[in-house]
């Protein structure tokens, strides 16, 4: 698609993740670059005005002190199970169309928000397990991984699943101070530590987003008309996206290799 749109001009919004290897995201990026388009990447949870909320208390009003450790959880009970219908499906499970299962399917998300979070950086290192607990259903792919990623003062730890009994997409944020909890696309939780393990609680019900910072279509539309600028780590952004990419492929390769891989700098 972008090959395609990018020499005319045409500005292009991709599902997720941006690319399913990183030399397709590489000459996406060229592409785009080289043309002069936006290329943005779309995330059901780039919408959830509690992971905005969550931002905005974590690096805006620095609610819980510097971060230590995000934790990201996403997924079902795997696509089959919850009735994808069969062209999705032969996708989903297909390692070349998809660029692997659940490490790629529920992966990005956490990728994602972690990148978000952590203002861009990419991190230290990526160590990934993942596992086939569905070989009647996923014959081809991965179905469960852990994706742990080490920043020079924070860890992210990713579990991306097609074997979750109840679908979620839910992100804990711990610092120095206290922690907060996007439960889900509303509901969020601030606590502040007391003594060794006590803490006060806030909580927190939360609207939609005013437009269009709720809706991926009308998000795609104000930047094409320069009424938005997103900024260079915004979860649709591109150098988002990139990383996002990176960490995907590494984890691919720690799971397969059984080791730690080291970016580079």
């Amino acid at each position: 698609v972008v090959e395609t749109c990018a020499p005319k001009g045409i500005h292009v919004m991709v599902e997720k993740p941006l690319a399913v290897s990183l030399e397709h995201a590489r000459t996406m990026d060229s592409l785009a670059r080289k043309h002069g388009i936006h290329l943005l990447t779309n995330y059901e949870t780039t919408w959830y005005p509690t992971n905005h909320k969550a931002y905005d208390m974590v690096r805006r009003d620095t609610a819980i002190g510097d971060i230590r450790k995000i934790i990201v959880r996403d997924g079902h009970r795997g696509p089959k199970k919850i009735g994808v219908n069969s062209e999705f499906l032969d996708w989903l499970t297909d390692p070349v169309q998809n660029g692997g299962g659940a490490v790629t399917d529920f992966g990005c998300y956490g990728a994602n928000l972690s990148t978000w979070l952590m203002n861009g950086r990419r991190p230290n290192s990526v160590t990934a397990v993942t596992q086939q607990l569905q070989p009647e259903n996923n014959p081809k792919v991965d179905d469960e991984a852990t994706i742990i990623l080490t920043y020079d003062s924070a860890t992210a730890i990713i579990e991306a699943s097609w074997n979750w009994p109840i679908g979620r997409k839910d992100m804990e944020i711990y610092g120095l101070r206290g922690a907060v909890y996007a439960d889900n696309r509303h509901a969020l939780r601030l606590r502040i530590a007391e003594g060794y393990d006590g803490f006060s609680e806030e909580s927190y019900t939360l609207e939609e987003r005013k437009a269009p910072y709720d809706d991926p279509f009308a998000y795609f539309a104000a930047v094409i008309r320069n009424e938005i600028t997103p900024a260079p780590h915004d979860p649709s952004s591109l150098e988002n996206n990139m990383v996002v990419v990176e960490i995907l492929d590494a984890a691919v390769r720690s799971a397969k290799t059984g080791k730690t891989i080291h970016l580079k700098k």
